[in-house]
């Protein structure tokens, strides 16, 4: 670095030398010429030297790097406008670069859910219980201004867990990409696409992961497709193997407070055989607080493995709610009841807490659950939920008993 220049940048910066401390850099010697300006531009962060504690004073430096040091300086509130002007391109392709960073930087987000719970179950004679945690880190990547790419890492722990010698996994624990997909706009039209989640029938009928592509269009008037994969339906032991699934939606909004919405799902297993569910869901909110839905679902196969001899393949499922906790409200209450009277074939994988008893796939299920849910802090809210259902042939009864604590960040 010119000697006049390193006098010039340290006397723009206004500051004595005596006011920092002893040069840093072991090939400044104290006797040296630019000893005081060197060791005031150290101490005031314009310049950082090498990684081996020298300055290298003697070195050509280029002009991207002056361009650095003209840029801290200026930060520092020094009077460099001549270099700023020298340095013109140069600060300009740096502020471009450093902009370009920031932006990288704030691409992908990240975000996290925390849930331990507690489950109790007795089906029959037969009674289990399940201690688990379970952590989520959600990744937002930001693809362009209608695209972003999301996936979902999930580690479950297992605490205990008892009942059948198949379930005593005490514990063992798992780690898994639960989600990988694209999502963003065509047009007008909403795509997702990759391993992404399916929500059909309000969650009676499937309310897990799915591999495929779901399409839909419109706001008031409603209109959407899927085809894929139901992962999920192959972990359920009491329903066949599918492989394959595909779907249509319609909906409408009949005004601010009433829904209606109504579907048809086909589920094929490898076999060649076919699973038929339509489903008509109607929600509404008669209050500010209180909200009433039924959905109605016909089942159609005669296929054994899916439907039992003799069992029904209509019903039904009524859910009543008041209000609803939130996890930026603390001090938050929610309240729900559900009626289940659902038809043989419907609960192809729900993730309702209660489901676990064989004969809710081939016979269908009835009973209710209850669940209350409070927000403890701000992202901290606890729930505890009571299933009592049974088969709708054979009166086997199955009852749960759910605690969870669930953290969001």
């Amino acid at each position: 670095m010119k000697k006049s220049l390193v006098l010039a940048m340290a006397m723009a910066l206004g500051v004595t030398a005596s006011a920092y401390a002893a040069n840093p850099f072991s090939d400044v010697p104290a006797g040296h010429w630019a000893y005081d300006s060197i060791s005031k531009l150290a101490a005031a962060g314009v310049i950082e030297g090498y990684g081996d504690d020298t300055f290298r004073g003697d070195r050509l430096m280029t002009r991207y790097e002056m361009a650095q040091i003209v840029a801290k300086a200026m930060a520092k509130g020094a009077n460099v406008d001549k270099l700023a002007a020298e340095f013109a391109d140069e600060l300009d392709a740096l502020g471009v670069r450093v902009a370009a960073l920031e932006k990288k930087a704030d691409n992908v987000k990240i975000t996290g859910q925390v849930r331990w719970s507690y489950q109790s179950n007795k089906n029959g004679d037969d009674k289990a219980s399940r201690n688990r945690l379970r952590t989520r880190l959600i990744f937002n990547g930001k693809v362009n201004d209608n695209w972003n790419y999301v996936a979902r890492l999930e580690n479950n722990q297992f605490f205990h867990r008892t009942g059948k010698p198949a379930m005593s996994n005490t514990g063992e624990e798992e780690t898994l990409m639960t989600y990988a997909y694209v999502n963003g706009r065509l047009g007008g039209m909403n795509v997702r696409a990759g391993r992404t989640w399916a929500y059909l029938g309000d969650g009676n009928i499937y309310d897990d992961k799915f591999d495929g592509i779901f399409l839909d269009y419109g706001k008031k008037f409603r209109i959407g497709a899927y085809y894929g994969k139901p992962t999920e339906a192959q972990t359920w032991g009491w329903n066949p193997e599918m492989d394959e699934a595909y779907g249509a939606n319609l909906g409408v909004n009949l005004g601010k407070k009433v829904k209606l919405d109504a579907g048809y799902d086909r589920f094929k297993a490898a076999t060649g055989d076919d699973l038929d569910i339509f489903n008509v869901n109607l929600y509404g909110r008669l209050a500010d607080k209180f909200g009433l839905g039924v959905v109605y679902l016909h089942t159609d196969s005669d296929n054994k493995g899916y439907i039992a001899d003799g069992a029904k393949k209509d019903g039904f499922v009524v859910t009543a709610d008041i209000a609803g906790a939130k996890f930026n409200k603390p001090g938050s209450i929610g309240l729900q009841a559900k009626y289940y009277y659902a038809p043989a074939g419907s609960a192809v994988a729900h993730t309702m807490n209660g489901g676990g008893m064989d004969a809710m796939f081939t016979q269908g299920y009835k009973g209710y659950s209850l669940n209350a849910s409070y927000t403890l802090a701000k992202n901290m809210m606890y729930s505890i939920q009571w299933y009592d259902l049974k088969g709708r042939q054979n009166d086997d009864k199955h009852q749960t008993l759910w605690n969870e604590i669930q953290l969001r960040f």
